[in-house]
């Protein structure tokens, strides 16, 4: 089904920029956002089981990853950009409202598009990460001691890549989508972008809150969170209850890791068509 995928790919200039992109199915429209380090391929498995069902499914690299334009200047990454990407690609498209999900990274930016947006956004499922506006406890600083390590441009790109990436290897846990991980960002301009979404967001100098703010979230929503997250605190996610106004669903996937897409997809692909409904069905 991959190879299928490839050949779908599209771009979209959007604020100046290429925005790299796959658009296939037809129905109710579902955007697919990634976060680091990964790009449209994260979804493949809930691409897949969603056009089965009856939906037409986008997913973008988002600017600094994949085949998408990688800006050098770190405010380029800024949360309000990154939203207005969205909104561009929407357009782009031709799409008014969409289901939303989105996970890491791409949660971030999903929270504050659909509070910022709210008529763009018909129901959101952000994955892993959970509001921004939450309580920062010890065990998430020890869970994302990397958010500080990534501040220090050029110190950080020579740990991450140094012997093969050996460290950034040992974020990941080996993965097994490490080897593609390190084949993107490889390219020229790459890692310092991925790593210029956290030096645009997360400054030391604002606290580490997001330079845009993101109030609460009225589309329905449910959080999706893998019991064996190592990168990301669940209590984050569970609180982003007290963010919502259009009605909370909260699920915690055993024996699921932070990529918790790759590593259970039949059981997430199950939730959400269960919590979006199944197109083919409400179009009978």
């Amino acid at each position: 089904m991959l190879e299928v995928f490839e050949a779908q790919q599209k771009v979209a200039k959007i604020d100046g920029g290429e925005i790299n992109y796959v658009d296939f199915g037809s129905g109710p429209a579902v955007v697919f956002l990634h976060g680091f380090p990964d790009g449209w391929r994260l979804w493949r498995h809930q691409m897949e089981a969603l056009s089965n069902a009856g939906y037409r499914v986008i997913a973008m690299d988002q600017r600094g990853f994949g085949d998408s334009h990688k800006p050098t200047e770190v405010p380029a990454y800024e949360m309000q950009v990154l939203v207005s990407d969205v909104v561009g690609l929407m357009s782009h498209v031709g799409v008014e409202q969409a289901d939303i999900v989105c996970h890491d990274w791409g949660a971030n930016v999903g929270w504050a598009l659909a509070s910022s947006e709210p008529d763009k956004v018909r129901r959101f499922v952000p994955i892993a990460s959970g509001h921004p506006k939450f309580a920062r406890t010890i065990e998430g600083f020890e869970k994302s001691w990397y958010v500080f390590v990534f501040q220090f441009e050029g110190m950080a790109e020579n740990l991450m890549s140094r012997d093969n990436f050996a460290v950034f290897r040992q974020l990941m846990r080996n993965h097994p989508e490490t080897k593609r991980w390190i084949a993107d960002l490889e390219r020229p301009g790459a890692l310092t972008a991925a790593m210029n979404w956290y030096r645009a967001n997360y400054s030391p100098a604002r606290g580490f809150a997001l330079p845009m703010d993101v109030g609460s979230v009225s589309a329905p929503t449910m959080g999706i969170f893998g019991e064996d997250d190592v990168l990301l605190q669940e209590l984050r996610m569970i609180t982003s209850s007290q963010h919502t106004t259009g009605g909370w669903r909260y699920e915690r996937v055993s024996g699921a890791g932070h990529w918790v897409q790759l590593d259970d997809p039949d059981y997430v692909n199950w939730l959400l068509l269960d919590f979006l409904g199944r197109a083919d069905e409400r179009r009978v």
